[in-house]
């Protein structure tokens, strides 16, 4: 009894323990959590924001309009349209239901013949790993914003606060 609590302990604990919140900042590796961005043409980018298992989809979808708008405004420009735009769900798995099973083993030797029925229940304790990556390319721009739904006044995007997890 006792090594079966502990068992379970182990696993709610191995379960408790979660990636780090997202932040905004640069990517430190290639599938890190954070903005990649890179340069196509003078004034065109591809920028790219992956969050951790605790951002939602708006959140870093957020976080990529803002990395362009820094590059817009790093680049003397005012403001930036998103020319194509696309956003999925990367890593993690299905953690489907709890699985239960019963067993029934029978055993004969010297004392005699036994019979042991055995009944087993398993949840999947690890965290949901499932996180979202948006990336976009974008082209930059002088002068006054377009009408445009898919163009962005760049100090506008800056000024709204940061998405956080």
């Amino acid at each position: 009894m006792k090594h079966l609590l502990a068992a379970i302990s182990l696993g709610l604990l191995a379960g408790a323990c979660t990636t780090a919140p997202t932040v905004y900042g640069p990517a430190a590796t290639v599938d890190a959590m954070g903005y990649r961005s890179t340069k196509i043409e003078t004034d065109r980018y591809r920028v790219s924001f992956r969050g951790n298992p605790d951002a939602k989809r708006p959140q870093v979808e957020d976080m990529a309009l803002r990395r362009a708008a820094e590059i817009a405004l790093g680049d003397g420009y005012q403001w930036f349209r998103v020319l194509d735009r696309h956003t999925e769900q990367v890593g993690g798995h299905d953690r489907g239901e709890p699985h239960g099973g019963v067993g029934v083993g029978t055993s004969s030797g010297r004392y005699g013949s036994h019979t042991s029925v055995g009944v087993g229940l398993s949840f999947d304790l690890t965290p949901d790993s499932r996180r979202y990556e948006t990336s976009m390319e974008i082209v930059l721009g002088k002068g006054a914003k377009p009408g445009d739904p898919d163009a962005y006044d760049a100090p506008s995007v800056l000024s709204r606060p940061a998405a956080h997890g």
